[in-house]
C-alpha cells in the first residue's frame, strides 16, 4: 500500500511539554502529534520524525517534521485538520507533500535558534514563559567582544552536556548576534550553525551571561573552548528563553554560511 510523505512546519509553546521526543508517562510534542495524526488516519499508527529535539520548556517557531500517511489528503486540508485537532499550544504554519526520500532531520543543513533574556530587576510576568530572567545589569560591549570567538568550526565539548550521545563534539557556528531593546530591557541572542549539541546553546548562554554582567572576561571564551571540559564553562541557563526559529535545507539560505562547516 502506498504511503504519502508530508513535510510540515510547526510552532509550539513548550511550557507544558516534557520536550519534543516521545517519553513514557510524559506529555511531549511528538506524542501529541502522533496521537492527532493517528486519529486523522482512522486509527492507524503514524510515526512523526522531527528535525531535532527540544527539551522540556523549550519552544519552537520553525520546527520541521515529516510523516508518512496511509491515504492522500490535499496539503491545505491536512493543515486544517491538524490545526483543528491539536491543542492551542501547537500551530502548523505550513504543510506540503514531500518527496518519498525527504528526511526532516538527516537532510537539514543548518538551524537557527534564538535565546531571549529579560534583564529587568524584577521579572516581567508577560515574558516569564518565553525568556530567561537575569536581574544583574548586562553590558553590550563585553558580549560583542565574546561572540566572535564562537563563530567558526570548533570542538564544543566544554559547552556540551555530559549526558549527550553524539560521537564527536565538533560543530560550526556560522552566525551569532545580539540585539537589545532598551525600552523593555529584553536581549535577544541569535545562533545559526550546522548543528548544536545537547544543551549547547543553554550552556553558551549561561557563560555569556557571566560575561555580560562582569563575572568573567570575554577573553575566557577561547580558553573554555580549548579546555574541552564542561566544568570550564558557565551554568546551563533555563530552557524557557530558548526557541528553535528555523531549519535550513539549502546552504544558500543559511546566514553566514561558509564551506568550513562541511
Amino acid at each position: 500500500m502506498k504511503n504519502y510523505r508530508y513535510k510540515a512546519i510547526l510552532a509550539y509553546d513548550g511550557t507544558d511539554f516534557a520536550g519534543f521526543q516521545v517519553q513514557k508517562n510524559a506529555r511531549t510534542v511528538q506524542g501529541e502529534l502522533e496521537k492527532v495524526l493517528s486519529k486523522i488516519a482512522k486509527g492507524e499508527k503514524i510515526r512523526v520524525h522531527g528535525s531535532g529535539r527540544t527539551d522540556a520548556g523549550v519552544h519552537a517557531r520553525g520546527q520541521v517534521i515529516h510523516f508518512d500517511f496511509p491515504f492522500y489528503i490535499e496539503p491545505d486540508g491536512m493543515q486544517k485538520a491538524l490545526n483543528g485537532s491539536t491543542t492551542k499550544e501547537i500551530t502548523f504554519t505550513h504543510v506540503e507533500q514531500a518527496a518519498d526520500d525527504f528526511h526532516s532531520r538527516y537532510q537539514a543543513k543548518g538551524k537557527m535558534y534564538k535565546y531571549t533574556v529579560d534583564n529587568n530587576r524584577f521579572r516581567d510576568p508577560f515574558l516569564r514563559h518565553f525568556s530567561c530572567h537575569h536581574r544583574y545589569p548586562m553590558a553590550m560591549d563585553p558580549i560583542q567582544k565574546a561572540l566572535p570567538y564562537l563563530t567558526g568550526k570548533h570542538d564544543f565539548t566544554s559547552f556540551a552536556s555530559t549526558h549527550g550521545e553524539t560521537a564527536h563534539n565538533v560543530r560550526t557556528i556560522y552566525h551569532v548576534r545580539v540585539e537589545h531593546d532598551a525600552a523593555s530591557n529584553k536581549w535577544t541572542f541569535t545562533f545559526v550553525g550546522n548543528g548544536f549539541l545537547y544543551n549547547m546553546i543553554r550552556i553558551l548562554m549561561g557563560t555569556l551571561l557571566e560575561v555580560a554582567d562582569g563575572r568573567r572576561p570575554a577573553s575566557d571564551i577561547p580558553l573554555i573552548l580549548e579546555a574541552k571540559d564542561r566544568e570550564a564553562a558557565g551554568k546551563t541557563s533555563s530552557p524557557e528563553g530558548l526557541c528553535m526559529e528555523k531549519v535550513f535545507y539549502d546552504v544558500e539560505d543559511i546566514p553566514g554560511y561558509t564551506t568550513e562547516g562541511d
